[in-house]
């Protein structure tokens, strides 16, 4: 058997070559669970817990931790009564029978409290991929049985009670990866991230309540004139590899341990590449969490490198707690998705796209465009709302960022990138997120800019290329009044291109900005740092969208004016639903 463990703050992962203990002697007598018993006995120390005086005074954390081991392998096998009959060595650790059995409740709830990992490990040969189910029902699922049964039989021997409820809580592990070590060679100038395990398989026991460092985003992302990954050194002990389908392209996504819980949260946000993905070389590379000052020569904290001579781009982010937030993790993907959608001739979307047909048969594809906040997606959110009484079928394409392409023939279609959303709890409809929570992984729910990350759509719809109705752009800070209506029409592509450019908006609090702010196209992912090449593409889609008909206007939500943060996006729906009903 071999697997090691480690933690990051709140996360506990542990690595294993797929052989876990079978038996709860197995369990007791581990690494792992010693490591823990400790890490729980500084923890009462730390706090100079009352725990503590289950031990006989002046014993040392090397004693205290010797016995309590050597007690919980008895207690789990014989009762109390037996133990104390064979020795007195045990005489005062369960002399106060309640304080004993807080104490193991303390430590089952401690571990719990813990951010659990595990990591099923291997090269290519074993094929754990190969067998996933059995993987994962011959470790996660037999580890959280192994743990709870554990915890309630010590209980039991100890009190000689049984609960009266029992709860299957996920004792053992929240989240299990299999990753294969496989060394793809596809270019040598990167070795060094050559030989980290590759994640081909994840479970999740949703719902995941996770809690970051942080919970905002700040600043833009910076090109920088050489290579991040140039001379860091990358130890694949320490980092997993997510090798992301974000829209059609395939972006290898490279995080630290430290960071392993917004790491596994892009399974609910982006596909995970199959093995055909796999063979080629990915569009681009993103390190996250990179040793803290490796990146000081640039000036700047999370950058991006253009390597032509290689057709791929590379992005880099420090491991520092101040971008512990899953926005520097999915905007650094879409920000590397849009330039290189941008080098192929596509326009860049960061907005909202839904496919609706109404109960009458008329069909509409919505593109809202808007920065973080404009109320694009709480739109959307709207008209599902409204979809019990006037949609017949709802297909989101997109939930934050996209692109346009003009097909041979001169029509305009729009794809997606990412199957799923990051999206405020404050901003659904009452009941949304516990419909979904199922499914949901919960990020700061105590917190300003608490987040869910949910599965929305599917890779199919992704990529399937619908043409564009309707292009608005989401306005959230205009009253409405006479010469403001809630869904206006531009007269003219320069009309449009102005306001889509100065990309003005009320900030809701999702990063460091507050008040009014104004955003070159509402998309600071990938368009300022190649403005002059933007510039060039949004005249002629905006020309093309002019001439082939398309709805080009703004809608304007009221989500960054006080009070209507609800009621706002609902009227917008309403108002475009009313649009939607006369054009058919």
């Amino acid at each position: 058997m071999s697997s090691k463990i480690s933690s990051y703050g709140q996360s506990t992962v542990v690595w294993t070559d797929g052989s876990l203990p079978k038996e709860t002697y197995e369990f007791l007598d581990s690494k792992s669970f010693s490591i823990v018993v400790k890490n729980f006995l500084e923890h009462l120390r730390e706090y100079e817990s009352k725990y503590l005086n289950v031990f006989q005074p002046g014993m040392s954390l090397e004693e205290q931790h010797k016995q309590l081991i050597d007690l919980f392998k008895k207690l789990y096998y014989i009762s109390k009564d037996e133990i104390l009959g064979e020795n007195q060595h045990f005489n005062h650790i369960l002399s106060d029978e309640y304080l004993m059995h807080q104490l193991i409740e303390e430590f089952y709830n401690f571990w719990r409290r813990h951010d659990r990992y595990i990591i099923c490990s291997s090269n290519e040969e074993i094929g754990l991929d190969r067998r996933p189910y059995r993987t994962f029902r011959d470790t996660i699922s037999h580890i959280n049985h192994l743990v709870r049964k554990t915890y309630r039989d010590m209980c039991e021997n100890l009190t000689g009670d049984s609960p009266r409820v029992y709860r299957q809580v996920a004792s053992g592990f929240q989240v299990g990866v299999i990753a294969i070590k496989k060394e793809f060679g596809f270019l040598k100038k990167y070795e060094n991230v050559g030989g980290i395990p590759i994640i081909r398989q994840v479970l999740l026991y949703p719902p995941l309540i996770l809690d970051p460092p942080i919970n905002t985003r700040t600043g833009q992302f910076v090109k920088v004139e050489s290579n991040p990954l140039e001379g860091i050194d990358f130890d694949s002990g320490e980092w997993l590899c997510y090798p992301a389908k974000v829209g059609d392209l395939t972006i290898h996504i490279y995080f630290h341990n430290k960071f392993i819980s917004l790491g596994c949260s892009l399974s609910n946000l982006f596909e995970l590449a199959d093995n055909n993905d796999l063979q080629n070389k990915p569009d681009a590379i993103y390190a996250f969490g990179v040793a803290e000052n490796s990146l000081d020569r640039f000036g700047a904290s999370t950058v991006f490198y253009d390597d032509e001579d290689n057709n791929l781009l590379v992005a880099a982010v420090p491991r520092d707690d101040c971008f512990g937030y899953f926005g520097y993790l999915k905007k650094m993907v879409l920000t590397l998705h849009n330039i290189t959608m941008m080098k192929r001739g596509r326009l860049p979307i960061h907005g909202a796209m839904v496919n609706i047909t109404l109960n009458s048969g008329v069909s509409a594809n919505i593109v809202i465009v808007g920065d973080t906040g404009a109320g694009k997606s709480e739109s959307l959110e709207a008209f599902r709302v409204l979809g019990e009484k006037h949609i017949r079928d709802m297909t989101i394409i997109f939930d934050d960022m996209g692109s346009l392409e003009i097909t041979e023939g001169g029509e305009v279609l729009a794809y997606g990138s990412e199957i799923g959303a990051f999206v405020r709890l404050d901003d659904l409809q009452p009941g949304f997120a516990f419909g979904n929570i199922d499914r949901a992984i919960i990020m700061s729910p105590q917190k300003i800019n608490a987040r869910a990350v949910l599965p929305i759509t599917t890779l199919t719809e992704v990529l399937k290329g619908y043409p564009v109705d309707y292009f608005l752009y989401a306005n959230n800070y205009e009253e409405i009044d006479e010469k403001h209506t809630f869904l206006e029409m531009f007269k003219s592509p320069q009309d449009a291109i102005k306001v889509f450019r100065d990309g003005i908006v009320m900030s809701k609090g999702t990063t460091t900005s507050t008040g009014l702010v104004q955003t070159y196209f509402a998309n600071i992912f990938g368009p300022p740092q190649y403005r002059i090449l933007h510039d060039k593409i949004a005249e002629k889609y905006f020309d093309k969208l002019f001439k082939t008909g398309v709805f080009v206007g703004q809608l304007r939500t009221r989500l960054g004016i006080s009070g209507f943060e609800s009621k706002g996006p609902q009227s917008a729906a309403e108002a475009l639903f009313k649009a939607i009903t006369k054009r058919g």
